[in-house]
C-alpha cells in the first residue's frame, strides 16, 4: 500500500519533510536526520533519540512515489541508520533490519507524542523549591 501524507502519522510528515529539506545531501544519517526533526518541530529535549526503522520505511516509500526522491537505507556496526541518495529505492536487507529492530527496543526514538508535547519518557523538569535548613543547635526545629 502506498502511503498519501494524510496517512503518515505525525512523526512521519516531520521526517518526510526534513529529508526532503536534506535532499542535496548524498548521505544522511540518523542522527543529523532526527536533528532536523527536531529543529523543524521545536522538540525540546531527546537530543540522543533516533528515528524508528517503521517510520523511516514509510517516509522513503512516500517520497519515493510521490516526489521522486528515492533513498536506500543502509545500518552501520552500530546499528545506525544511513540514508543514501540513490536513482531508485532500495530495501534494508533483512539482516541489518532485524538487528536495528531489536537494538530499538533499548534506544529513545522519537514518536508522534513527542511532536504533540507529550512527555514520552523521563520526567518533566521541574523549578527547585527552597528547602528550610536544620540546625542542630536549635533543638524547636525538631519538636
Amino acid at each position: 500500500m502506498i502511503p498519501i501524507m494524510k496517512d503518515l502519522d505525525l512523526i512521519q510528515k516531520e521526517i518526510a519533510t526534513a529529508l526532503e529539506q536534506l535532499k542535496e545531501k548524498s548521505l544522511i544519517t540518523e542522527a543529523v536526520l532526527a536533528k532536523k526533526v527536531r529543529e523543524n518541530a521545536k522538540i525540546q529535549g531527546k537530543n540522543k533519540a533516533g528515528i524508528c526503522l517503521k517510520d523511516l520505511e514509510a517516509c522513503v516509500e512516500f517520497l519515493a512515489e510521490n516526489k521522486q526522491l528515492y533513498f536506500s537505507l543502509h545500518v552501520n556496526s552500530a546499528n545506525d541508520i544511513l540514508i543514501k541518495k540513490e536513482d531508485s529505492s532500495k530495501p534494508m536487507d533483512s539482516d541489518s533490519k532485524k538487528r536495528r529492530q531489536s537494538s530499538e527496543k533499548s534506544i529513545s526514538v522519537l514518536t508522534s507524542g513527542d511532536l504533540r508535547g507529550k512527555s514520552s519518557g523521563g520526567k518533566s523538569p521541574q523549578k527547585r523549591t527552597d528547602r528550610k535548613k536544620l540546625s542542630v543547635r536549635n533543638y524547636d526545629d525538631f519538636e
